[in-house]
């Protein structure tokens, strides 16, 4: 029974990435028996108390109202969400494994879609060979064992901490802003997984973290609550996981996300590639790894804390715009990493995402050029968007009839200040009015006005909106009658057409099966590549009436940064075909196809690129 002797933590090397508000709200409940990791978002407490309200009914569990009138309501609602997705897949896993090995089931499925070369699988396999009677029950018992769901973890966009108020206006403390109050209620859960702090460092957020002891280790070392943190670099890596393991916490994980080639907000690099930026992490690992354990450890000792016994792990994992099963071989045998993210196609999967049915209609039948990078968010931050979403149409038709903007319930990005005391949001009906009323006044030239104003209206609700897909799949009549869904694929699913189990997806994964479709797609690097190229064209035709040395300056480090991570690339062509030959041999072509691109846009822009 040797062979049996492993955990099947991580059996897959993948997961599944948060996606808006809605869309894995509650894929835990979908995919973590089957020993898939997720991640839910925790911002919308509103639709995380009706979501808990659902399941809760749909499972035959008691349920109260946390009604959202005081001031601990966010982070209750949370709390008791979370509790409520552990409670269930607990309840799945003990069900999952009482089931027969002899029957279709969740106890077949789950080693069905594993990948082959698992040793849980491979495990498995002999069981089904073994023909000794007794040996192979014996087996069977080790094998249920072994069985562990995937991590349930959170995502916190750590920018979104706004302060709140009481409904008599009372401003409440920064421990009730958004985020924090956030982070209270998933440290205040029956959890054992980690948060996802994307979006860069809120130091009063991460400094938070202090005051709950399931951030540190325990007598025998171990954590119950971890921190991954979402970065676009090795060098803001280094100084979060620093900024961390000054007051003691460890970083168990980076998860590197492509600047433009994913879904909902695209923070752009300044033309740093994913694959350079990955094989830095490759390179620098182990140093960063000895470098925050050191300071950790000194941390800890010097607050009385209880210290690791050993060095943790610290895994590097990535995400954004993969589609094949050779770029997830690839990513994790060369870069070594510990897992890839795979977001958008799985909203193709109703059996893991929760997507109404008439969006997911929609994004089946969706062209390449129906996915674009839209001003639709308030943040001011580059938005990945569908065309003919149904918030799309909305939008349009409110500007038609003369009433741009959107009602403001939630106001979770309610921010600025421009016009009035109190924070409001640039998609609200009542900013765009009185924004619009200042251009008409101060912009005299009709183009420039007009152009001003359409940025402005591109603008939309993504609170209502990034919400209301699973309160519409599940049959709930979402708040204020706001059925407009916003939908933020990222680039890549303009590959993938159809409705797909997810066993097919699982097996279009490792490689068993393909889901493409016939549109032509080059790989993920070369994606990601052209993605920069048109970012930085757009960027030289917004500033062409304004440029200076500076803005020049900064457009030669993009391109100059482009230009090094195609040289990294034409330097990798072996090991690209060695994951997939087909794809290895299309790369260098593909390649060569973006640095015309880039050639053509140079030269167009010859006066910017020529500035010493």
């Amino acid at each position: 029974m040797s062979e049996l002797n492993f955990r099947a933590q991580n059996s897959h090397n993948f997961h599944i990435p948060v996606m808006g508000l809605a869309y894995t709200i509650d894929t835990p409940l979908k995919v973590a028996r089957f020993g898939i990791s997720s991640v839910v978002s925790v911002m919308e407490d509103q639709l995380i108390e009706d979501m808990r309200a659902f399941h809760s009914k749909a499972n035959g569990l008691p349920y109260t109202r946390i009604e959202g009138d005081f001031a601990e309501a966010r982070s209750e609602r949370i709390t008791a969400y979370l509790n409520l997705l552990h409670d269930l897949v607990q309840r799945q896993m003990q069900i999952l494994k009482c089931g027969s090995f002899d029957s279709p089931g969740d106890l077949q499925t789950y080693f069905d879609m594993l990948p082959p070369d698992s040793a849980l699988k491979q495990a498995y396999t002999s069981m089904q060979n073994c023909t000794d009677a007794s040996e192979k029950i014996a087996i069977q018992e080790c094998l249920r064992q072994m069985l562990i769901p995937g991590d349930i973890d959170i995502n916190i966009m750590t920018k979104l901490d706004k302060i709140n108020f009481l409904k008599d206006g009372t401003e409440l403390g920064p421990e009730y802003a958004d985020a924090m109050a956030a982070l209270r209620g998933f440290a205040k859960s029956r959890l054992s997984s980690s948060v996802v702090f994307s979006a860069g460092l809120n130091p009063r957020l991460y400094s938070y973290c202090e005051q709950f002891s399931d951030f540190f280790p325990d007598d025998k070392g171990v954590l119950k609550k971890r921190v991954i943190l979402k970065v676009s670099d090795y060098r803001s890596a280094r100084i979060q996981g620093l900024f961390f393991a000054k007051k003691g916490i460890w970083v168990s994980e980076f998860r590197v996300e492509s600047g433009l080639n994913c879904g909902g907000h695209a923070f752009a690099t300044e033309g740093l590639l994913m694959g350079p930026i990955l094989d830095e992490f490759r390179q620098k690992q182990n140093e960063l790894r000895t470098e925050l354990y050191n300071v950790c450890s000194a941390a800890l000792s010097a607050s009385g804390k209880a210290v690791f016994k050993s060095m943790p792990l610290l895994r590097i994992t990535a995400q954004g715009g993969v589609g094949t099963a050779g770029e997830n071989r690839f990513l994790m045998a060369h870069y070594g990493l510990s897992s890839v993210g795979w977001g958008s196609p799985f909203l193709l999967v109703p059996e893991a995402t929760s997507v109404d049915e008439d969006t997911l209609n929609t994004l089946i039948n969706a062209k390449p050029s129906d996915y674009y990078l839209s001003n639709a968010s308030p943040l001011g931050v580059p938005f990945n968007n569908l065309r003919n979403s149904s918030s799309e149409a909305q939008r349009l038709q409110r500007i038609e009839k003369g009433r741009p903007g959107s009602p403001c319930y939630k106001k979770y990005l309610a921010f600025d200040t421009e016009f009035t005391d109190k924070p409001i949001c640039t998609a609200s009906r009542q900013y765009q009015q009185l924004k619009i009323a200042q251009i008409n006044l101060e912009c005299a030239d009709p183009e420039e006005r007009a152009d001003k104003i359409r940025v402005l209206e591109e603008r939309d609700c993504l609170c209502e909106g990034l919400g209301v897909p699973a309160l519409l799949k599940n049959g709930i009549e979402p708040p204020h009658k706001l059925k407009a869904v916003v939908i933020c694929p990222g680039p890549n699913l303009a590959y993938f057409s159809g409705v797909f189990s997810l066993k097919q997806m699982t097996d279009h994964i490792y490689g068993q099966t393909s889901l493409l479709n016939q549109v032509p797609r080059p790989h993920v690097f070369v994606n990601e590549l052209v993605l920069y190229i048109r970012y930085l064209e757009k960027q030289l035709e917004m500033s062409k009436d304004k440029l200076n040395t500076k803005l020049a300056k900064n457009y030669i480090g993009f391109k100059d940064n482009l230009k090094q991570g195609m040289a990294y690339y034409n330097g990798i062509v072996q090991q690209i075909k060695a994951a997939d030959f087909a794809a290895g041999n299309r790369f260098t072509e593909e390649l060569q196809m973006a640095g015309k691109l880039l050639n053509g846009l140079e030269q167009r822009f010859s006066n910017v690129f020529s500035v010493a």
